[in-house]
């Protein structure tokens, strides 16, 4: 077992997070990575409404006694989110940890700091990590350029970006992009991380909710299979490789494109009908990161999590110590 300040504040056994994935991140998941030991976050904007997540945040409690969190993102939209009463949800259903992402987090803190709420704020530049940790946040979780999701436009990989935040913050820092196995662990905690974050790794996992084609394809593909979009917004995002992400990056590529260009084709409420629903993989875009290249079967949450941590006491006490002259 690897015990640190992380997974002593946050009173968990492993240092292995489930970041907040929307449209994945449901009771049926985050319980299940619970029960493994990891931390896991309830996506409160995946359920329509704050009465919708109250009732997410019972049921995930009757499925765990373990801890587990919920992902707040914090984002400009066109339709306003009534993101106070979604934090006051959380508060009343008296869930401890929250993770942040998004905008800046410190309309929030207040209330979440009055009522326990440890907070980690996820953070895809060392600049912005730190002005978070100033707020008053209790861990970064930073994320490199491998990652799914949004890495920000500076395209640092984490073997640079992780030690860079872990000599410049104090409190303990989550390492996410490109992690999916024992080694990924070993390496974040060498760089100065105390968790590593994994998101695609735990979608291809029998608890998650998406289709068993979503699980079946992140094992085929390889590193090389996520694509760039976004990037000509000044939004980067990387997301899996198909014939919808590829045309959305050839369309966004030119002259005078706009992304009301793309809107239908990037469109979340496709991705997650037509791919995650119903397995229809080209029929919308969807979320992965280069991790899936060291994803190699579907498995439960509980095999996931402890063939992680059985190969990374095996790297660092046999291998690695094999190579330490005495």
């Amino acid at each position: 077992m690897f015990t640190n300040e992380f997974t002593e504040t946050f009173g968990i056994e492993h240092p292995i997070v489930c970041g907040g994935m929307t449209a994945v991140g449901t009771a049926d998941l985050i319980a299940a990575v619970a029960n493994a030991g990891a931390l896991g976050f309830l996506t409160a904007l995946t359920q329509p409404t704050p009465e919708d997540l109250a009732k997410e945040i019972r049921r995930c409690q009757n499925m765990t006694d373990k801890p587990f969190g919920v992902n707040l993102t914090i984002l400009p939209t066109i339709k306003p989110v009534p993101y106070d009463e979604y934090r006051e949800a959380i508060i009343e259903s008296g869930v401890k940890i929250v993770e942040t992402a998004g905008s800046n987090p410190a309309p929030h803190l207040p209330s979440f700091k009055a009522a326990g709420v440890k907070v980690v704020h996820k953070a895809v530049a060392v600049r912005h990590a730190l002005k978070a940790e100033a707020l008053g946040v209790d861990a970064i979780s930073i994320d490199g350029f491998e990652c799914a999701g949004h890495p920000g436009e500076d395209d640092i990989p984490g073997l640079v970006l992780i030690p860079v935040a872990a000599r410049k913050l104090k409190i303990p820092i989550i390492a996410s992009g490109g992690f999916a196995d024992g080694a990924g662990l070993v390496a974040a905690l060498a760089l100065g991380a105390s968790a590593i974050n994994m998101g695609t790794r735990f979608v291809a996992t029998t608890e998650a909710p998406v289709h068993e084609n979503v699980k079946r394809q992140i094992v085929a593909n390889d590193e090389r299979s996520t694509q760039i979009v976004f990037r000509e917004f000044h939004n980067s995002a990387r997301v899996a490789r198909n014939s919808v992400s590829e045309k959305i990056a050839e369309i966004s590529q030119r002259e005078g494109a706009s992304f009301a260009d793309i809107a239908d084709l990037a469109s979340g409420v496709r991705g997650r009908e037509e791919v995650l629903k119903n397995g229809h993989m080209e029929g919308g875009m969807w979320w992965a990161g280069q991790s899936q290249g060291l994803i190699h079967e579907i498995a439960s949450c509980a095999e996931v999590v402890d063939k992680i941590i059985r190969d990374a006491r095996e790297i660092i006490t046999d291998r690695l110590s094999a190579q330490v002259a005495r």
